[in-house]
């Protein structure tokens, strides 16, 4: 303090004092008016808008989706668990035997069984399929359109490769729509659809009270003895979902939750639908496999990912990279690039990354033994796919 004066060792920015008033041209503007020109805002948040914030945004962009599902613990729930049924089965053990294990009865008779699907593109998934249920299916009931769920037109691949599946053709009830070719429409309003088509198409097929219907996608495959157990066993729950062994591109690669959308009904005029989504408590344990993108061809990976209903996880085009979704196919990687649909952070960090590679090809449906050379691709050690 000296003659009346307050004296400070900061120094003073006597920038703007200096500069403010001067009457420099409109077109001049040097570095002292410029900072004089920001004097009084927020220098920290100007760099926070022009430099962190499209950061963010660009960020949010490319791992938005990956950032909704690491967080889906904290604002989805689980489902409620399924009840789980004890699967008993011995080729060595009498029927009777084996329904008693359950708590089941004996049939004077075996049920019917129908077996109806709607088809893309999945002729080999298709044929592995029938080859392993064949010996117990009254009725294989297909339906085909010439559009995907979402829109997009399609060959009637089913017609197209029908002579591959002579040896089902007495036994089986075919039928194809016309899509409602409506573009940007959710997809899921198509699939409800075709399945309603498909409701009607078993009517006429002649499916009655007490038939077993099974409810499942190509690749969602029950195994023979699950279908032969089912038909003889008398008190089995009206509607049974089915525990898959869940693979993805091929039998190598087993993915550590398995598959339950699969289900068997007990039919029941005018209160059985077509659907493929959770329709009972009760589940039966390791009844068949599902093989998700199994296919032979490049080609039928890209299609498929701009077919089906959630084709929207197709965020970039560079995901349709013939190369990049065969480097992905031998990696046993995600081809959406996503994290695991999980509902804990224990899972979803304990299931990040590749599947673990797979070299048992013990418990199979039996047509890929019988034509190896013609299925390898899905047999363990075998990731390369042929192109077009």
């Amino acid at each position: 303090m000296s003659d009346g004066y307050y004296y400070t060792s900061k120094k003073s920015d006597d920038i703007c004092p200096d500069v403010c008033g001067q009457q420099d041209s409109p077109t001049t503007l040097s570095m002292p008016r410029l900072r004089c020109m920001l004097r009084g805002s927020d220098l920290k948040a100007l760099i926070f808008l022009v430099v962190f914030l499209p950061m963010f945004i660009v960020g949010a962009y490319l791992h938005g989706q990956k950032i909704t599902y690491f967080l889906r613990p904290l604002w989805q729930s689980p489902p409620k668990p399924f009840i789980e049924i004890t699967h008993y089965y011995h080729e060595n053990v009498p029927m009777e035997d084996i329904c008693k294990l359950h708590g089941w009865g004996i049939r004077e008779y075996p049920r019917r069984v129908f077996d109806a699907v709607l088809f893309s593109n999945e002729v080999d998934m298709l044929k592995i399929r029938w080859k392993e249920l064949y010996p117990y299916i009254t009725q294989f009931v297909l339906l085909e359109s010439n559009s995907t769920f979402t829109g997009l037109p399609k060959l009637h691949n089913f017609a197209l490769n029908r002579d591959q599946f002579k040896f089902i053709e007495p036994r089986l009830a075919y039928g194809n729509i016309a899509g409602r070719d409506k573009k940007g429409e959710n997809p899921f309003f198509e699939e409800a659809y075709q399945r309603v088509a498909l409701d009607q198409l078993l009517t006429l097929s002649g499916i009655e009270d007490d038939d077993l219907l099974i409810m499942s996608d190509v690749d969602e495959i029950p195994s023979t003895h699950t279908i032969n157990l089912l038909r003889w066993c008398d008190d089995i729950p009206h509607v049974l979902h089915l525990h898959l062994k869940n693979y993805l591109y091929s039998f190598e690669f087993q993915i550590k939750h398995r598959s339950w959308r699969a289900s068997v009904h007990r039919y029941q005029s005018g209160k059985t639908r077509y659907a493929h989504y959770r329709q009972s408590e009760y589940i039966l344990a390791d009844a068949g496999w599902h093989c998700s993108f199994c296919f032979r061809h490049i080609s039928d990976f890209i299609f498929k990912m701009k077919a089906y209903s959630h084709s929207d996880r197709v965020r970039f085009s560079h995901y349709l990279n013939p190369t990049r979704i065969q480097d992905i196919i031998c990696k046993g990687a995600d081809l959406y690039d996503m994290l695991p649909e999980e509902y804990t952070f224990k899972d979803i960090i304990g299931n990040m990354g590749p599947i673990p590679h797979s070299y048992s090809a013990i418990d199979l449906p039996s047509y890929l033994f019988e034509n190896p050379d013609k299925y390898k691709y899905l047999l363990p050690g075998n990731c390369k796919r042929e192109n077009g």
